[in-house]
């Protein structure tokens, strides 16, 4: 589980770890964006929502509560989509739904219209856009993977720093019906981004010839793939990543949501308050691309699942010591490492789980972790406030917020050492190596032995055909 999966990718093809790739790069970056920073943008509109229909602000957020319940909880849904139809024909349709969503809820006659278009039809078509470009990353980058992650996750604060503003413009001068009809057509970008994704394809095989002879042939057993692939559950590695994300996510999102608010009951103004998620999101921005950077390097990749379980206990920590501020100058010390260690989280969490499954199972994977995932998201951020309502203090649901992280830490790196021994080996891998050395031999006897007549008793050349149901490769000599 320490080390680090480099196959690949589907069907042999190696990755590029650039060229097109960085076309990939980009969408997925405008992709992360969109994905992480709508729900949170959408919160502009919710005093004109409130106004318009008539509700608290307990029902507008529950449109940022669905949104975010649909970018993780239909992962296995996107898992068996992608599997099924690949990952370019489903961004495509994603982007539509996204669009539609926001079309269809600009002429909303009631909160529950909002609810199904721009929570339910949105979110969805989010969430079958984050996961393929993921994917597609994964594929595209290898070498260079962990440098392309961190990029991609930056797209979440400069997509914040830059809808949340759009959005107030949008309502200032079109009302909340233009500015959801507005952000609809930005959201077909997500199709262009699409379709940047295109599919990685095996190179053409040379005319197999070597001094007039016919290289050996390997036929590999074909294999159907599984739209939802259950097998990972039997990887140890993947377990516990999935319980540690799991335990992380329920307090990893707390702080943000709640530091405004804690700044406002300090006595602090609401123009001065909301300049510390400013402070938190420009932080962040620069901490993702520099964490992929540091991940990437040949020293540390080998071990990034601690470089992971590190910015964890940073982050726990943090929100340990936030629980102390008693000014603002601490809530901003506070959002700086805050910013520090989340940018960490973000850029990490999903290249250690790419290094943990590798390429072939990942879209499997990703969906399963981002389901469990939900029911932390959705558990989370209401736990704490409950707790808040109960002690009217906000020292208690950073302590509870950090606590969390910081045993979803532990549970990481205690389960990487001492539940996971030597992983085993894949026989899929051995068959493959033993063929590799079969088909070695034999061009290297053609290549010595020449125009020269074999020997009695001497192998002139070996055959390599498919498996035996033994799963040891099959041989047959001719003289």
């Amino acid at each position: 589980m320490g080390g680090v999966a480099l196959d690949d990718g589907p069907s042999g093809v190696k990755a590029p770890d650039g060229g097109w790739g960085w076309a990939v790069l980009f969408g997925c970056f405008v992709i992360t964006g969109f994905s992480y920073a709508f729900p949170k943008a959408v919160s502009v509109f919710f005093k004109e929502l409130i106004r318009e229909f008539d509700v608290g602000y307990s029902d507008t957020a529950w449109i940022s509560s669905i949104l975010l319940a649909m970018l993780y909880g239909t992962g296995p849904l996107c898992s068996v989509m992608v599997n099924r139809f690949g990952c370019r024909p489903v961004m495509m349709v994603g982007g539509l739904f996204a669009s539609l969503g926001m079309i269809l809820a600009s002429f909303a006659t009631s909160i529950i219209h909002i609810y199904l278009c721009t929570g339910v039809i949105t979110g969805l078509g989010l969430a079958l856009n984050f996961q393929p470009s993921l994917i597609m990353l994964n594929r595209y980058f290898s070498e260079k993977r962990p440098l392309a992650n961190g990029l991609a996750a930056a797209g979440s604060p400069v997509a914040l720093c830059c809808l949340s503003p759009l959005g107030q413009v949008l309502q200032y001068n079109y009302g909340w019906r233009g500015g959801f009809l507005i952000l609809g057509g930005i959201l077909l970008n997500c199709c262009a981004c699409g379709a940047l994704m295109r599919p990685l394809l095996a190179p053409k095989k040379p005319a197999n010839e070597l001094d007039g002879m016919p290289a050996v042939e390997v036929k590999k057993p074909a294999t159907k793939k599984k739209l939802l692939d259950f097998s990972v559950f039997r990887d140890r590695g993947f377990l516990i990543y999935t319980i540690a994300a799991s335990v992380m996510v329920l307090g990893l999102f707390v702080p943000p949501v709640f530091v405004v608010s804690y700044a406002k009951g300090l006595g602090y103004e609401a123009t001065q308050s909301a300049l510390l998620l400013t402070i938190l999101g420009f932080v962040d921005m620069f901490a993702r691309p520099l964490a992929g950077l540091v991940a990437g390097m040949k020293s540390v990749r080998p071990k990034c699942i601690y470089l992971f379980a590190f910015a964890m206990i940073f982050n726990g920590i943090t929100d340990l010591g936030g629980s102390q501020a008693t000014d603002y100058t601490g809530l901003v010390i506070f959002c700086i490492f805050f910013g520090i260690s989340y940018g960490m989280v973000g850029a990490l969490q999903f290249e250690v789980l790419m290094a943990i499954v590798g390429t072939e199972k990942f879209s499997s994977a990703i969906g399963l972790v981002l389901l469990m995932e939900a029911i932390a998201v959705l558990l989370g951020p209401p736990g704490a406030g409950r707790l808040l309502d109960a002690t009217h203090k906000y020292m208690y649901i950073f302590l509870l917020a950090g606590c969390e992280v910081t045993l979803s830490a532990f549970i990481l790196t205690f389960g990487n050492c001492f539940c996971m021994s030597k992983k085993p080996e894949d026989p899929q891998a051995k068959l493959e190596m033993a063929v590799t050395a079969a088909e070695r031999e034999g061009l290297n006897c053609v290549g010595d032995g020449g125009d020269e007549e074999p020997k009695d008793g001497e192998h002139a050349k070996e055959k390599v055909t498919p498996m035996k149901e033994s799963g040891e490769p099959n041989t047959e000599t001719s003289l």
